[in-house]
């Protein structure tokens, strides 16, 4: 359980400079340089989600593929403490994807930081409705015409 432990802490660390980028620092050449990478941003968050979910792998299927998941078959699935941990980088890795996203949006569509701010902060926060706040304050958004840090 120690290297858990020790993937848990050292990814929720890892995420408060780039969630403190985006929101303070949106347009800094650093915040476009680290967030802007995929391979900075994200890609250590997926590693230990990683190195902890494939060897679940088959639980994971067994449990969620055989039937149809309910309320009840998610809770006790998730009362191991190792899933717990691995729902967490699950949880922290795409939160920063999408957090990334939106952010990518809000550049491209010259949102100020009093508006891209507090709806990043309810993407770290309430990931689903950050995003969903996000996508509707940048509906005029073409993926085609922004790819700059794609």
């Amino acid at each position: 359980m120690e290297i858990e432990i020790v993937m848990f802490w050292i990814s929720s660390i890892y995420i408060i400079p780039i969630w403190g980028l985006m929101w303070f620092a949106p347009r800094h050449d650093i915040t476009k340089k680290i967030v802007g990478d995929l391979r900075i941003s994200v890609l250590p968050l997926c590693i230990p989600y990683a190195i902890l979910a494939i060897p679940s792998l088959p639980d994971i299927f067994i449990t969620l593929g055989a039937e149809m998941p309910t309320p009840e078959k998610i809770v006790e699935f998730f009362s191991d403490d190792k899933v717990i941990i691995v729902g967490w980088l699950h949880f922290l890795a795409f939160d920063v994807l999408a957090g990334r996203y939106i952010w990518l949006r809000m550049l491209a569509c010259d949102r100020p930081m009093y508006v891209s701010t507090p709806i990043l902060v309810l993407g770290m926060m309430v990931a689903p409705l950050g995003f969903l706040i996000g996508i509707l304050t940048t509906l005029e958004y073409s993926e085609k015409e922004y790819s700059e840090y794609q």
